[in-house]
């Protein structure tokens, strides 16, 4: 099991990696807000173990980072700030845990693996998503429609999948670009154009019913007629 540390108290996290190594875990540390974001977003993980009070984003942003880029791991977050308005308002950005510091590892080790019980149970089960017969399974990474498989890059399959979680809703560019190349420049929206063909003559060529859809002046979605 994969856990990245997001700590900028060296001694802290120096005690965490080596009691968390010791039981057995790969631990990745991050020092800083900056460097948890780039590791969260270019890496999957299975456990985020973030401080709150961080220099630059903090443990709460990053949070918010973690769910609205759509990762479903669990956030366990760490912090001196024991008020139950700080564990409410951490829970509510989408953090599933809330441990103060100082704590017993014993209790940390025990959350961990409940944390990881919870999500197992609920996704345990592959990720298959479905729109007009195109079926795509998240997990095992296929893609077919009405029986016939289709291969796609690694680029493209990223793209299929957030128009799939935004099924039957308009996504712009700007949030395309946002989530699948992670980056806002607006100057990089032709190559949303350019993808959004290459899926077209994947997924849509050979059925008459088109599944991707320009909306003029706003993106594209994904829908089916029935």
């Amino acid at each position: 099991m994969k856990i990245l540390v997001v700590e900028d108290d060296i001694r802290i996290s120096s005690f965490l990696q080596k009691g968390l190594q010791e039981a057995g875990y790969t631990v990745q540390l991050a020092s800083d807000g900056y460097q948890a974001r780039d590791l969260i977003q270019s890496d999957n993980w299975d456990l985020f173990i973030l401080d709150i009070m961080l220099p630059d984003i903090d443990g709460l942003q990053l949070a918010q980072i973690i769910r609205y880029k759509k990762i479903g791991t669990p956030v366990l977050m760490l912090s001196a700030l024991g008020e139950a308005e700080d564990k409410i308002k951490a829970l509510d950005i989408g953090a599933d845990d809330y441990l103060v510091k100082p704590f017993h590892f014993p209790e940390l080790l025990s959350r961990i693996k409940a944390l990881r019980r919870r999500y197992e149970l609920h996704y345990s089960k592959d990720r298959v998503m479905e729109c007009g017969g195109l079926m795509v399974n998240v997990d095992a990474n296929t893609i077919s429609r009405s029986g016939q498989e289709i291969l796609l890059s690694a680029k493209e399959f990223k793209l299929l999948v957030f128009l799939l979680e935004n099924k039957n809703r308009i996504v712009t560019r700007t949030q395309i670009l946002d989530i699948v190349w992670n980056t806002n420049m607006d100057t990089y929206t032709n190559v949303v154009d350019v993808y959004i063909s290459y899926l077209r003559n994947k997924i849509d060529s050979n059925f008459s019913e088109k599944l991707i859809k320009t909306v003029k002046g706003r993106g594209y979605m994904i829908t089916a007629n029935s």
